[in-house]
């Protein structure tokens, strides 16, 4: 899990992260809650990748969540949800994880795939904070997925409670930080791994740097 800060580098962080692996031939499954498909497709386009190839092979598979959130509106995209409810997510994603075809959502079972959420946070818009807990903790983070590629989830800080984020702590994987510093003159952007189960890990901050393309490094 990915605990951010909504002005931090996160959002330009998922766009290279999703790159990268995809550069060495792995699958994303990427959880589009921060803006139009049009817009992934293009930034991804100017970290080199061919999303078009690379959607039609089902390397990379889009499924839009962001287009529900918009009053009126209706996705055109292959893969979306139409509604943010978490009571009618919660069957779609069980199906999905049993390999149903009506889910309609690609099944997440496999070695090579990265499911990635760049904003977890935007469900509570439309749901209450125990029905969200229970669909993370039944749904998205399901122990059935575990071992069956790797999951990154973002969730915005300040949005939820304390109760929220504990529930979410005790039971992911590993928990990453991302915050924008202004103690300075010039605002920095910082990650670091807060904790990680079974992995050793250095604690320690490290800054990051955002190139003309978007792309996000660890300064060295």
């Amino acid at each position: 899990m990915v605990e951010y800060d909504p002005a931090s580098a996160w959002y330009a962080a998922c766009s290279t992260i999703a790159a990268g692996w995809l550069a060495t031939g792995g699958r994303v499954q990427y959880n589009l809650g921060t803006r139009l498909p049009v817009e992934l497709r293009s930034r991804l386009g100017q970290l080199g990748l061919d999303t078009e190839q690379l959607e039609k092979n089902e390397k990379l598979i889009i499924l839009d969540w962001y287009t529900a959130s918009l009053a009126g509106q209706k996705s055109k995209e292959k893969y979306a949800f139409d509604t943010l409810k978490v009571a009618d997510l919660s069957i779609r994603f069980l199906k999905a994880a049993k390999g149903d075809d009506d889910a309609g959502i690609p099944s997440p079972a496999s070695p090579d795939i990265l499911r990635l959420l760049d904003d977890g946070s935007l469900l509570a818009r439309f749901n209450d904070e125990k029905s969200l807990i229970e669909f993370f903790l039944a749904r998205f983070v399901p122990a059935p997925w575990k071992g069956s590629g790797v999951s990154i989830s973002g969730i915005m800080r300040g949005v939820h409670s304390d109760w929220f984020y504990r529930q979410l702590e005790a039971q992911v994987d590993g928990i990453v930080d991302f915050r924008l510093d202004e103690s300075g003159e010039e605002p920095n952007n910082l990650m670091r791994i807060r904790n990680m189960r079974s992995l050793k890990f250095h604690s320690q901050w490290h800054h990051l740097t955002v190139t003309e393309n978007f792309e996000v490094a660890v300064d060295k």
